[in-house]
């Protein structure tokens, strides 16, 4: 007698495939209450003096992480701020605002210096001092240095450029910039085609004379002729072109943040008389 063999037929378990994506749905809503509880516990006071941080750091051109540490506060990241504005991207707060408080002290000890020159040689119809966040502008009247119409500086404007070379010798290392300006008379001579030659020119010799008078670094010294493009008054008037006609001398800041300036308490505006109240010449 044969014997069959049985197959028995595996015990059936339930599909338990259904568990994988419950879980990571669990997974992910817990990840959800903790983000939105971590959002509401968020102290807002905080969270806008970090906004305000990295909207000044950005706008200021300041990396956030050039720090040594990643990690920043807040306060860190403001005094970090605070300290490259007043000194103008270079060094420490102290040490910027002392090389800007040294600038401040030299360029009021020079605008007194002028100013004296100015009340002692009765030249205030003549010269301007301005002391402004930018420079240290010297305004020089054109009747004060050529005859009309010329560019040769008369006697009496090579000693006026010698004083102002020798004040400028005690005060090294700035930039200056000389510019000569005319009015909107039309000039077309041998010698000077238009206005434009005729302000280079003039600029061009009393650049020449501050250099020789104070031994001047020539690389740090320029001069432009603008013509009579950059008016400073109504050139309608007699009184009007006599002001336009002049020669700038600018002594050009290190510092010209307008913030560190203000800091410092500069006062600009004019310290001696207006040039070129007095009318003289054509050109």
């Amino acid at each position: 007698m044969s014997r069959r063999h049985r197959h028995e037929e595996p015990e059936e378990h339930p599909n338990e495939t259904w568990l994988v994506p419950y879980a990571d749905l669990l997974t992910l809503l817990l990840a959800l209450f903790i983000v939105l509880y971590a959002m509401s516990s968020v102290d807002a006071q905080k969270f806008k003096e970090m906004s305000r941080a990295f909207s000044i750091a950005f706008n200021s051109g300041i990396g956030v992480l050039d720090q040594s540490a990643v990690v920043m506060s807040v306060d860190q990241m403001t005094n970090s701020t605070d300290m490259i504005r007043l000194s103008g991207g270079k060094g420490t707060t102290s040490e910027g605002a002392r090389e800007a408080e040294q600038e401040q002290h030299e360029f009021e000890q020079l605008r007194d210096q002028l100013s004296q020159y100015i009340q002692q040689n009765n030249l205030t119809t003549q010269l301007d001092v301005q002391l402004n966040h930018s420079s240290l502008l010297i305004i020089i009247s054109d009747n004060a240095l050529f005859a009309s119409g010329k560019a040769d500086l008369t006697p009496e404007a090579r000693e006026l450029g010698q004083a102002i070379g020798t004040m400028l010798k005690n005060f090294p290392g700035y930039e200056i910039s000389v510019d000569g300006h005319t009015d909107n008379q039309p000039i077309n001579t041998f010698e000077f085609e238009s206005n434009y030659e005729l302000s280079a020119k003039r600029a061009i010799n009393f650049m020449r004379v501050l250099i020789e008078a104070g031994d001047l670094d020539p690389r740090l010294i320029s001069s432009t002729g603008y013509g009579e493009f950059r008016p400073v008054a109504d050139n309608d008037t007699p009184e009007g072109r006599a002001k336009n006609r002049r020669v700038e001398v600018s002594i050009i800041r290190k510092f010209t943040n307008t913030e560190a300036v203000e800091a410092l308490n500069v006062s600009g505006g004019s310290v001696s008389g207006n040039a070129g109240e007095n009318a003289g010449g054509n050109e």
